[in-house]
């Protein structure tokens, strides 16, 4: 094993087979980490494994399940010895559920929203800080939000309870770092902007949010973001670098928080 930021780090990452997930898997065993990746597709989880070799394990569950990131734990634990972070990446778009604009959201469109990306974020955090505290081991614990948070495109990206997801994310992780730094344990946030992944495909196939992405996100040439551009700062604050920083989050977004973005 290669000795690197995250030498001996036993990682799990819910949402770790495709996307940010996979790609951050890919960079943590790089750097010398051990791996637990947890995605709902057995086939993405299969080919997960295959890249990752040694350092890496694919489960396949559900992230709203209550049970799946303790199931992941163990899982690290009995594989590797040892727990040292979670990385929560699951997530996804409500819209086919009826997410949009306020006056078109539906209830279950809400509901599905809520559960995918701030529920099941709760479930994984919540079991990695029960086994930290019952182990009394310090650790870290990192989650996936978005710069729709807090600064809104309302022309291309009019999900209201995505948003509001994602904004609740801010709010708890400064609770909870607040509640658990007395037990060294932090918890931080990587907010990116529109990157190219599975959930983002009907952006990515626009040729107008293409355009509107060449001005809202103008960092090198004015681009899509791509998996790996979120994996540094992953890195960062999954490893021992990091051991002064918590309640956090922060923004990989090419530009965008800072930009109007022409329509």
């Amino acid at each position: 094993m290669q000795e690197g930021w995250l030498y001996q780090k036993n990682i799990v990452i819910i949402g770790g087979t495709t996307g940010m997930g996979l790609s951050a898997a890919r960079a943590f065993v790089h750097e010398g980490a051990n791996v637990v990746v947890v995605g709902r597709s057995t086939q993405s989880c299969q080919a997960a494994k295959n890249e990752l070799g040694a350092g890496g394990v694919a489960i396949s569950a559900d992230a709203s399940c209550p049970g799946t990131a303790a199931m992941a734990i163990d899982t690290c634990v009995q594989t590797f010895g040892n727990f040292h972070g979670l990385f929560h990446v699951a997530g996804g778009s409500g819209r086919k559920w009826g997410d949009g604009p306020l006056h078109e959201l539906t209830l279950e469109g809400w509901n599905k929203t809520i559960e995918l990306n701030l529920t099941s974020l709760m479930l994984s955090n919540q079991a990695a800080m029960r086994w930290l505290i019952a182990h009394k081991q310090g650790g870290t614990i990192l989650n996936m939000s978005s710069v729709l948070g807090s600064s809104p495109s309302p022309v291309h990206f009019a999900t209201h309870a995505y948003a509001a997801c994602k904004s609740a994310v801010t709010g708890f992780i400064k609770s909870v770092a607040a509640y658990y730094a007395k037990n060294n344990i932090r918890i931080n946030a990587i907010a990116p902007a529109l990157v190219d992944t599975p959930m983002a495909q009907r952006a990515v196939q626009n040729e107008h949010i293409l355009s509107f992405i060449q001005t809202k996100q103008p960092l090198d040439g004015g681009r899509i973001g791509k998996p790996e551009d979120t994996n540094g700062l992953a890195c960062y604050f999954m490893s021992d670098y990091s051991r002064f920083t918590t309640g956090q989050i922060v923004a990989i977004d090419g530009g965008w928080s800072v930009s109007e973005g022409q329509i």
